[in-house]
């Protein structure tokens, strides 16, 4: 399987030019997780990640320039962004802009089809492609790695939405300076042997979360006793998952994901106060997982941030394991997810 790269982009057009971009990226699930930051201003982890990118729930954002205006508009699935969505944006354009020497203020349209805020990786996908379509408006030339350095200061696992299939986000030594630890903490495709693997996802719940993912990792690395204990199994955890995915072994792979992702709710709950995200529904589908297993189907549970469930098996298993998930997900949905490409720029023709 080979992971897609998105093309390095094309130089800008002249400075009175109208510029415009529009980019695509796909969100992505981590098997080996990322859960707390060493620095928050540049977005670098405590931990290395390995993910797999989706090939549902694409974003697509365009980017547009204009050099008559003061402020930026930020339009999220058709309504004004506000808030802390919108501060994010802007700040994010803030960079581009400087690393650019341009100052012109942009139209921003984002449309986002995964379920914001859910532990659906939607700030993954809407940062990858805001930081392909808003480097191309603003004539940044980046290549893929330049840009999965960029997209983790918008959202830190952005930086593997840039790459399709499997990708590992880079912590970073710990010591060095703050442009050698930018230059490292990046994104880069994970080489695998002979898989085909799918992603049941059981949305069990689509609305916002009481407690955003951002709080939830602070107050988890300052306060939880299990924390520093679950980052330093992550390590090996990681070694392992690299090696079972070059070897073409999804028994190890969802094995080495499933307590990866146990092990960092488990730090969760520690916390003080306990941050929960797993409901009844959750707990209910991670018991039909174990059903499945016993039953000898290959299936393997991982959750990010949120009470949503995705579980890895075989693409040829994929649809036994949904109609186990639907019998197990009372009001909520399954769907089927497989390896997605690389964010990417469309043409005129929107392709």
């Amino acid at each position: 399987m080979r992971s897609e790269h998105p093309a390095t982009l094309a130089a800008a057009p002249e400075q009175g030019a109208t510029e415009e971009a529009t980019a695509v990226a796909h969100p992505n699930i981590a098997l080996i997780k990322y859960w707390g930051k060493r620095d928050e201003d540049l977005v670098l982890p405590r931990v290395d990640s390995l993910s797999m990118t989706l090939d549902v729930f694409p974003t697509t954002t365009r980017v547009r320039l204009r050099a008559d205006a003061a402020h930026d508009q930020v339009t999220l699935n058709g309504a004004p962004a506000r808030g802390e969505a919108l501060r994010r944006v802007v700040a994010f354009l803030d960079l581009v802009r400087e690393r650019a020497g341009r100052a012109h203020r942009a139209v921003v349209d984002s449309e986002n089809t995964v379920p914001t805020g859910a532990g659906l990786a939607s700030s993954a996908s809407g940062f990858a492609a805001l930081a392909v379509a808003a480097a191309a408006a603003y004539g940044l030339d980046l290549d893929a790695t330049a840009l999965s350095r960029l997209a983790r200061r918008g959202s830190g696992s952005a930086s593997r939405s840039v790459f399709g299939g499997f990708a590992v986000w880079h912590a970073g030594p710990a010591r060095g300076t703050a442009q050698e630890a930018d230059l490292a903490s990046h994104a880069e495709p994970v080489p695998t042997g002979d898989l085909d693997p799918a992603l049941v996802v059981a949305v069990l719940d689509a609305g916002p979360k009481e407690v955003s993912s951002r709080t939830a990792m602070r107050r988890t690395v300052d306060t939880s006793p299990l924390y520093e204990s679950w980052a330093a199994s992550s390590g090996a955890d990681l070694a392992e998952m690299r090696a079972a995915l070059l070897a073409g072994d999804i028994e190890t792979v969802g094995e080495v994901a499933e307590r990866n992702a146990l092990g960092m709710h488990a730090t969760m709950l520690a916390a003080r106060p306990a941050v929960r995200y797993m409901t009844p529904a959750t707990l209910a589908v991670l018991d039909r997982v174990l059903r499945i297993r016993r039953d000898g189907v290959p299936a393997y549970a991982t959750m990010d941030a949120g009470p949503n469930v995705k579980v890895l098996c075989r693409r040829a298993d994929a649809g036994q394991v949904a109609a186990a998930l639907w019998e197990a997900a009372a009001d909520g949905t399954v769907l089927v997810a497989g390896p997605g490409p690389g964010a990417r720029l469309l043409g005129g023709d929107g392709r």
